[in-house]
């Protein structure tokens, strides 16, 4: 899951939790909203640790020789 599903699944468990008062009989819809929003809250912490491994730079494992070594 990308971050924009993410940022879909915050955005949707939002609006189930504070924006709807829906009334089901087996199902608490604010609790579905809440649960939505951390699964989102956690999908994005995933997805940044992740992008965060990917960004690391490798230090060259070859050496440099710059012209002031040559010339001594």
């Amino acid at each position: 899951m990308g971050l924009g599903g993410c940022i879909i699944l915050i955005g949707a468990g939002a609006i189930l939790a504070f924006a709807t008062d829906w009334e089901l009989d087996s199902v608490n819809v604010d609790l579905v909203g809440w649960i939505m929003m951390i699964v989102g809250v956690i999908g994005v912490f995933v997805y940044a640790s992740v992008m965060r491994r990917r960004r690391m730079l490798v230090p060259p494992t070859t050496t440099v020789v710059s012209d002031d070594e040559r010339r001594l």
